[in-house]
């Protein structure tokens, strides 16, 4: 009985070499399920943005699951690396909020953005364009950008939580702390500050069920069963609009630059996860680089186009992954453990709408929290450094949107370097992004 599955380990061992990387079968399993726990929140976090942006929640949940789930085997097979993907968040938020209802695009339209940016990532990635792109941008704006997307998801986290609201003579306000939504809200926030305190795994799983059961146990969410149906995939799942997204349908100028923050953002944010996870799991090179880079990126591109096709926003690798490299995941088994348990999961996913907002708020804002950990990186006594990094910061959560945080810290580096006389030829591309960013500000203005 026991030869078999000495023998599935031992075909595992070999396809992922797991000795070498100094783990083992059951090592990664948990580490997978580990993962998963820490991302998980996902599942009920996306649904409840993109849904505002008129989706249907039920199958957006179902996408969610199944983009996760595919995405993270796919790396797992291919790159050999223990970085689960799901939905990015910030990027999500952009779709909902900027893309969809500021800019009054479609959400099958939007869809077809997403899935034209993952075709793009895929050509500069095997073009080879990425790395000019990449050692065209400062460090230290890759860290504001990391902290703007945190501010920008818990102010809207806030806001769902009517603790922040909108006010005609400040622009925002403190919102009625007594309101059953705030009040079940800041109940969820201390449970998730204090599990992720005592460093609970799955933290922000737990606080989102237990702060919805409280809701429910005081009467403040209300739900009406819907057949189980995996079928609700089917209300999104190949409706992105790729006519619409080349000006088809009236939107014009604007689409370009939502592919562009589509493109941008996820190239840049999987540049620092990657960095991130393979430093601590220690598997980058003694060169500095990380191994199998243009697999995990290839990974990435056909993540997205996959996720668009099934109904979510861009797929991306998820910072959460370090969990599961510190619980022990070091191979590509890790991803693939965590990829089938968000299959599994997708067999609840139609039930995401019995979770309110007022709980999922909680979540955002400790992401948001979280994701402040990069601004530590930037040396803030340094003037030419510390502006475009706090333009950045600062002006994707006031303006609502990531577009305009990349715009203005970009354009103030390069124009900080031309007036300190430091620009070289090996700037032409940060001078094309900046001039860029001014022709798109004199667009907005003249429109």
């Amino acid at each position: 009985m026991g030869e078999p599955v000495e023998e599935r380990a031992g075909v595992l061992e070999r396809r992922f070499g797991l000795a070498a990387a100094g783990t083992n079968v059951r090592t990664e399993v948990l580490a997978g399920a580990t993962t998963f726990l820490t991302m998980a929140y996902i599942i009920l976090v996306n649904p409840a943005i993109l849904g505002q942006a008129g989706m249907p929640v039920a199958a957006v949940a179902a996408a969610t699951c199944l983009a996760a789930g595919v995405a993270s085997i796919l790396m797992g097979s291919l790159a050999n690396m223990p970085l689960a993907l799901a939905p990015g968040m910030g990027l999500n938020a952009y779709f909902s909020f900027t893309v969809v209802q500021a800019m009054g695009v479609p959400w099958q339209v939007a869809l077809g953005c997403v899935f034209v940016s993952g075709v793009a990532f895929l050509v500069l990635t095997v073009a080879g364009i990425r790395q000019m792109i990449i050692a065209s941008i400062p460090q230290h704006l890759f860290a504001a950008v990391a902290g703007g997307i945190g501010l920008f998801i818990a102010f809207i986290g806030l806001r769902n939580a009517g603790i922040v609201v909108s006010n005609p003579a400040t622009a925002v306000a403190l919102g009625d702390l007594r309101a059953p939504g705030a009040v079940l809200a800041l109940v969820g926030l201390v449970l998730v500050a204090a599990l992720s305190a005592w460093q609970v795994r799955g933290a922000i799983l737990i606080a989102i069920l237990a702060t919805t059961a409280l809701g429910w146990a005081t009467g403040l969410v209300a739900f009406t069963p819907q057949p189980y149906d995996l079928g609700a995939i089917a209300q999104t799942a190949f409706q992105l609009d790729l006519g619409g997204v080349f000006g088809f349908s009236g939107h014009g100028l604007a689409l370009f630059e939502i592919l562009f923050v589509f493109l941008f953002v996820d190239l840049f944010d999987n540049i620092g996860t990657l960095v991130g996870v393979t430093r601590r799991a220690g598997l980058i090179g003694a060169d500095g680089r990380i191994p199998r880079l243009n697999r995990i990126l290839v990974a990435d591109s056909f993540a997205t186009m996959f996720g668009a096709l099934m109904g979510t926003s861009t797929v991306t690798s998820y910072v959460e992954s370090a969990a599961g490299v510190q619980a022990g995941g070091r191979t590509g088994l890790t991803a693939i453990v965590t990829g089938a348990l968000f299959l599994v999961a997708m067999l609840a996913a139609p039930y995401a709408q019995l979770i309110p907002l007022a709980a999922t708020a909680p979540a955002l804002v400790l992401v948001g929290a979280l994701m402040m950990a990069p601004l530590a990186e930037v040396p803030w006594d340094e003037p030419e450094v510390a502006l475009p990094a706090f333009l950045t910061l600062v002006m994707i959560p006031l303006t609502f949107s990531i577009a305009n945080g990349l715009a203005f810290g970009i354009t103030a580096h390069a124009l900080l370097k031309l007036v300190r006389g430091r620009i070289s030829k090996s700037d032409w591309l940060l001078l094309v992004l900046a001039a860029l960013f001014v022709a798109r500000f004199a667009w907005m203005a003249g429109g």
